[in-house]
């Protein structure tokens, strides 16, 4: 029913049965004034052959308007409910929370996009539809063979029955065989994107064979309960064709042995053309019920991504910060605890602390400790189970996530690029002139590379900036940051994978552009200036670099040292002689 009243909750449904019921009135109504006008024998025509032949082709031009009707409604409505399905759902996974993909692989997404939207897109309309249509010919069917010969009724209930009786033991199996199929669809998916993306890697190990091993392994899971539904599929079908041939013997047996005067033969010549259908529908119907429920498996799965919980709402109208906010830039996190499922310890515990507006404040601490997780409370990409986290006086907790986002800035570890233009990238909103973006280059260095392509700020960009170097997507980021003049600038370990050269570009431009802004900094090298220390989730030390390395005993003072001494360990390493 979801799916029914998806498109204009489901107007077009009645008028689409309307119209096949008015073809199905009129097909019978065309067998029945031929077999009724038309002689038989020697018999004198009951009218002459033109009037035969003109009400015989009104009635064929109509049953071909209400077809061609009702395949034009069935379309409509069936590409119409499909894109609605697939906007719903493709909204629904945008606005969901991180924690939705870093617990959902890719390839599920992708069978949901790909396959079971191709179900929506290319069968249910029809399924469904000729679901409809079956049992309206079926009824016709029924109301001829009732005028003819009634006693085939005698059968045809206790048929009728059995044959439900097997859809009702069919469906439940067939509906678990094909999400069990659905299911182990989506591994391949998400081992093949994975196999691409690692192709380098894995002809570098001399591992294909493995990775070509454990695809055809995911294809044969895949395939197990595919076979099986469809042979569930055949078995059904075997037992209903039986069971509709013997109800057509039954009639026509019936119709044979009828003494001769109690029927009109042309009659009794429709009854057996509508009896020899009797059998195709009876099974038809069964079919085509059965096939689309199993198909509307694809729905379920569809909706199941249309209902994800949401983020926080983008705007709160009645809760938004000034046009000015942030000014100062200070950040006050109180009593903040964050963890990222109910079943999971908590990341960050009871970080009471203040950022000053204006400065520049470091945070360092080993692998796990929560540094990233205190950024990603900053921009509300994962919530705090208690706490608050307060910009210049706006708990970001009461505004909406544009508001919040949009006025901060954040250059992150692994730059991210989109296929495009290089102003498309820098600029997608266009909100800056050309000479703003020319402006920005320049202080990133990008300047004289970019004049340099023909194309100049229209030259290509492809998907993940994958034509320029990481150092080069790196100072986009930086581009991006300093077009946007936001007072929180945030630095997540931005050059753990750049070059020293890169590096000293990006802390340059930083101290000089970014000189009266807040600038939160998780630092991955330890040269860079620091000014807190997180262990474990918490703050394990806050105060200036010098004090924190005049105490031989803190965490600041063991990081230094740790990283001293894996640099000599480095540098004592043979070089590899030619």
């Amino acid at each position: 029913m979801s799916y029914l009243r998806t498109f204009k909750g489901g107007a077009l449904v009645p008028i689409i049965i309307l119209a096949q019921s008015s073809f199905q009135v009129l097909q019978i109504t065309s067998n029945y004034w031929m077999a009724w006008a038309c002689p038989t024998g020697d018999d004198e025509p009951l009218t002459g052959m033109n009037f035969v032949l003109a009400i015989y082709t009104l009635l064929a031009v109509g049953s071909a308007f209400f077809v061609l009707l009702r395949a034009s409604l069935v379309a409509i409505a069936g590409l119409m409910t499909a894109e609605k399905l697939f906007s719903n759902m493709l909204h629904s996974i945008l606005r969901a929370p991180m924690a939705f993909f870093d617990s959902t692989p890719t390839g599920r997404i992708l069978n949901r996009a790909s396959t079971d939207q191709s179900v929506l897109d290319l069968e249910m309309a029809n399924k469904l539809g000729w679901c409809a249509f079956s049992i309206i010919q079926l009824l016709g069917t029924i109301a001829v063979m009732s005028q003819v010969a009634w006693e085939v009724f005698v059968i045809f209930i206790p048929v009728t029955a059995i044959c439900i009786w097997y859809q009702q033991y069919y469906i439940p199996t067939a509906r678990e065989l094909a999400r069990l199929a659905g299911i182990q669809r989506a591994p391949i998916l998400h081992h093949f994107a994975e196999s691409l993306s690692g192709a380098a890697t894995i002809r570098a190990f001399d591992q294909q064979e493995r990775f070509t091993d454990a695809n055809l392994c995911l294809i044969d899971c895949h395939s197990r309960p595919w076979f099986h539904n469809v042979s569930a599929m055949e078995w059904l079908s075997f037992r209903l064709n039986q069971l509709a041939n013997f109800v057509f013997a039954f009639s026509l047996v019936l119709l044979v042995t009828l003494p001769e005067g109690i029927i009109n033969p042309s009659i009794a010549g429709l009854a057996v053309t509508y009896g020899i259908n009797l059998n195709v529908l009876q099974a038809s119907v069964i079919w085509n019920i059965c096939n689309a429920e199993n198909k509307m498996i694809s729905v379920e799965r569809i909706l199941q991504y249309s209902n994800l919980a949401s983020e926080a709402p983008l705007v709160i109208e009645d809760s938004r910060p000034p046009a000015n906010w942030p000014d100062v830039g200070s950040i006050c996190f109180s009593n903040l605890q964050i963890r990222y499922a109910e079943h999971l310890p908590s990341v960050l515990k009871n970080i009471t602390c203040t950022f000053p507006g204006r400065k520049k404040v470091g945070v360092v601490g080993r692998t796990g400790s929560g540094k990233s997780t205190l950024i990603q409370a900053i921009f509300r990409i994962v919530e705090p189970r208690e706490g608050s986290i307060i910009i210049d006086d706006v708990d970001i907790s009461k505004i909406g996530l544009h508001d919040l986002r949009s006025r901060l800035s954040i250059i992150p570890q692994d730059p991210t690029m989109f296929e495009g233009t290089v102003r498309g990238n820098l600029n997608p909103l266009e909100q800056y002139s050309d000479t703003e973006i020319w402006e920005a280059l320049d202080k990133c260095q990008l300047g004289d590379i970019v004049r340099r392509k023909p194309e100049k700020l229209e030259a290509t960009v492809v998907e993940n900036g994958e034509n320029w170097s990481v150092g080069q997507r790196q100072l986009f980021c930086l581009g991006r940051a300093l077009l946007k003049k936001s007072s929180i600038l945030v630095l997540d370990e931005a050059t753990a994978s750049v070059d020293s050269a890169t590096d000293g570009v990006i802390q340059k431009v930083i101290s000089q552009e970014f000189k009266d802004r807040t600038i939160v900094t998780i630092a991955h090298r330890i040269h860079t200036v620091i000014d807190s220390l997180l262990s474990d989730g918490r703050i394990a030390e806050y105060d200036t670099p010098a004090k924190l390395l005049e105490r031989e005993n803190s965490f600041f003072s063991k990081l230094i040292k740790e990283y001293s001494m894996r640099s000599q360990s480095f540098n004592s390493i043979p070089k590899w002689e030619h």
